[in-house]
C-alpha cells in the first residue's frame, strides 16, 4: 500500500477526521446513556461523509483516472479463393 495514493488527500483526510469525531461523540454518550448525544454524534459521522464527498467534487479528491479504450484494427475483408485454384486441389 505505501506505493498507492489511496487516501492521501485533503478530501479523505476531512472526511475521516470529522466522522471519527462524531464517533467518538457518539461512544461517549452511549456509555452516559444519552440518546440525543448518541443521535448528535452519529449525525456528526455522517457529516464527515458528506463533507468528504463535497471536498470530492470540489476537486480536493483524488482525480478519477482516465480510461483509455484501444480501437480494434478495421476487418479487412476475405477475399474468395479464385475457382481454378480450388478446382486444381
Amino acid at each position: 500500500m505505501a506505493g498507492s495514493s489511496h487516501g492521501h488527500t485533503p478530501a479523505a483526510w476531512t472526511g475521516v477526521t470529522i466522522s471519527f469525531i462524531g464517533f467518538c461523540i457518539a461512544g461517549v454518550f452511549m456509555v452516559a446513556a444519552n440518546p440525543l448525544g448518541f443521535w448528535a454524534g452519529m449525525g456528526v459521522t455522517l457529516l464527515g461523509g458528506v463533507v468528504g464527498l463535497a471536498m470530492k467534487a470540489a476537486g480536493l479528491g483524488l482525480p478519477e483516472p482516465k480510461v483509455i479504450r484501444a480501437q480494434a484494427p478495421a476487418a479487412t475483408p476475405v477475399k474468395p479463393a479464385p475457382a481454378e485454384a480450388t478446382a486444381a486441389s
